[in-house]
């Protein structure tokens, strides 16, 4: 009985242990940051704000349906991108806090330019 209730504290406190650990290496890549449109158009890429629109994409991603908007929606949603074509935006994310990582936001459009797709490119 004891032998078992050992293996049992065991195996408790490492299975504990092990969800501590994993809840550290998350930290910092899970982020619950708002997505701000000004934030995101008034964004500097500066110490405090190196990461700030790879925080907000999952939030730009579930609040806001890309699909099928204008450019002008776009932009009076993100601002002016760093790059653009009759065909593509492309905006800086900054640093994605993975190393030095950095990464775009790419944005297609159709010949009656409406959003048709959109990409998270990270390297």
């Amino acid at each position: 009985m004891k032998q078992t209730l050992r293996k049992a504290l065991k195996y408790g406190f490492l299975i504990i242990g092990m969800i501590i650990l994993i809840g550290f290496a998350l930290k910092g890549n899970i982020t619950h940051e708002r997505f701000n449109s000004e934030k995101w158009k008034n964004w500097t890429e500066s110490e405090t704000e190196w990461s700030l629109r790879w925080d907000m994409m999952n939030s730009l991603r579930k609040t806001h349906e890309l699909n099928g908007k204008t450019q002008t929606q776009i932009i009076e949603l993100l601002g002016e991108p760093e790059s653009k074509t009759n065909s593509e935006f492309r905006y800086y994310l900054g640093y994605s806090k993975r190393g030095i990582n950095t990464g775009s936001l790419t944005i297609k459009f159709s010949e009656n330019r409406k959003v048709t797709d959109f990409s998270v490119w990270q390297g």
